[in-house]
């Protein structure tokens, strides 16, 4: 890549440079900002196979296949390199051709590719294999020297990862489950989820601690919201209870205790009856 930057101008290079560094950089945890950054550098030096690259790399990412092959073709000419023949084919996969990813696997310019572009054309002739809902053919095209190999290798875990999933969708639970044990040995990284896999094979869930702690704070939480409700009506009920034995009481003027209310003792929703001395003497 450098050398290929070295053919445009100093400045140009070093922001094309700059670009490509935050395409790699977001391709996996932002790929849509790393495909903004793309764009960017391939408007900069569209006449650069690395730009060409990379853009496509980005595009594919975003799951915009059919500008990702484009791009793809574009580098491979630029090149003459057959190292992006199996990103290709998945690219034809990904814009719902698998026929045409099988057709790319039987090309000439597989032969062309190492080991590591072999292993991949053959993930994606199975992944084909079973878009055409073809299972048992995806399977026997998994099964290989490389599959069968004790040796551990960049693509190892992937490949055995691909054969079992393969199993199970047939249905071939038993073997299944040996080779994501056989996959989960290889993947020291933990590039793929077979534990997950494994664990769902044997019935085993997961509990997410953090969840669980989550749910009991928020239980906790309702729990002292309905005692302070509680609270708030007990008080409610004592409030009321001693407005109701406050009641206005009623003396006679005669009464020595007698003192009269002020008007703004009186609560204006009470209904005050004066009995006058002749009514009742009356009475």
């Amino acid at each position: 890549m450098r050398q290929e930057l070295l053919s445009l101008p100093k400045g140009l290079a070093e922001e094309v440079s700059r670009n490509l560094v935050m395409v790699a950089r977001l391709i996996d945890e932002d790929p849509e900002q790393a495909y903004a950054y793309a764009r960017i550098a391939l408007r900069l030096a569209s006449r650069v196979a690395a730009v060409r690259e990379a853009a496509g790399f980005a595009a594919y990412a975003t799951q915009k296949y059919s500008e990702a092959l484009a791009e793809f073709r574009a580098s491979k000419r630029m090149t003459g390199s057959v190292e992006l023949w199996p990103v290709m084919a998945d690219c034809e996969r990904g814009l719902g051709r698998p026929e045409r990813a099988l057709a790319m696997a039987g090309e000439p310019e597989v032969q062309k590719l190492d080991k590591a572009g072999q292993v991949e054309m053959r993930l994606v002739a199975a992944g084909a294999r079973r878009d055409m809902g073809e299972l048992d053919a995806a399977i026997v095209t998994l099964q290989s020297p490389e599959l069968a190999s004790n040796s551990v290798q960049p693509w190892t875990a992937r490949l055995r990862y691909a054969y079992a999933d393969a199993l199970l969708a047939a249905g071939r639970e038993d073997e299944a489950r040996e080779w994501f044990a056989k996959t989960l040995e290889a993947d020291k990284d933990g590039a793929t989820d077979a534990s997950d896999r494994l664990a769902e094979i044997d019935g085993v869930e997961f509990v997410d601690a953090a969840a669980v702690e989550e749910e009991a704070d928020l239980a906790d939480d309702l729990d002292d919201a309905d005692d302070a409700d509680d609270e708030d009506e007990d008080e409610a009920e004592v409030a009321a209870a001693e407005r109701a034995a406050d009641q206005a009481e009623y003396y006679d003027e005669d009464d020595e205790e007698y003192e009269p209310l002020d008007e703004a003792d009186v609560d204006v929703t009470d209904e005050i009856v004066v009995v006058e001395d002749d009514e009742r003497d009356k009475a």
